[in-house]
This record gives structure tokens, C-alpha cells and sequence, in this order.
């Protein structure tokens, strides 16, 4: 099975960036659309991003279109979230997750594999 690690959450000042990164292994890193998720205390799940498997084609929700940008490496077994324009709202617990497959989902339920998150914390 599929083991994926996120790094690169912190704390930032609203109107600042992140860019949190997920490394997977134990798996064919590129068989895999890879997606990112994030949870906020009190709130469900929500869909961020996802890419398909060779990175042609992105998917995000619309909170974050504009602002946010996806990417991956095969070579290096990863995907990335580039955060720009950081919202308090933003402040959630943020996830990857791998699914098998080729279409692009965003129901988290889709995705087999997750990592174990990364707090992104925004303030005013």
C-alpha cells in the first residue's frame, strides 16, 4: 500500500503564501490522480485540488481557484500545493490523498491513501 507524507505547513499572515508538499512511497507514484483536501475544526472534510496522473490536467474547488496551484514530480514521487494569497479562512488541517484510477474526484471517500496532514494556520 501507498504511504504519502505532507510537510510544509506553518502559520502565515493573511495575504501570504505556503507551499506544501507530499511525498508518496510504496506504490507507482504515477498510476495515482493525487488530490488535496483540508478540514477545519467543527467542519467537514472539503475538497481542494486534485491533478491527474501525469499532471495535464487540475481540478479545484472554487474557494481556492486563482489562488491555489497544484503540481506533481513522478520523478521524485510527489505533488505539491502552492498556496498564494492565504485567506483565514484557508485554516485547516490539509491533506493529500492517492486514488487509482484516471478520473479526477473530489469526493474524498474516492481516495484509498492519505497522509497524516499538515496545519496551515492563517491570521488576520
Amino acid at each position: 500500500q501507498m504511504q504519502l507524507v505532507e510537510s510544509g505547513g506553518g502559520l502565515v499572515q493573511a495575504g501570504g503564501s505556503l507551499r506544501l508538499s507530499c511525498t508518496a512511497s510504496g506504490g507507482t507514484f504515477s498510476n495515482y490522480v493525487m488530490g488535496w483536501f483540508r478540514q477545519a475544526p467543527g467542519k467537514e472534510r472539503e475538497f481542494v485540488a486534485t491533478i491527474s496522473r501525469r499532471g495535464s490536467s487540475v481540478d479545484y474547488a472554487d474557494s481556492v481557484k486563482g489562488r491555489f496551484t497544484i503540481s506533481r514530480d513522478n520523478a521524485k514521487n510527489t505533488v505539491n500545493l502552492q498556496m498564494n494569497s492565504l485567506k483565514p479562512e484557508d485554516t485547516a488541517v490539509y491533506y493529500c490523498a492517492a486514488r487509482f484510477g484516471i478520473q479526477l474526484v473530489v469526493g474524498g471517500n474516492e481516495y484509498a491513501t492519505w497522509g497524516q496532514g499538515t496545519q496551515v494556520t492563517v491570521s488576520r
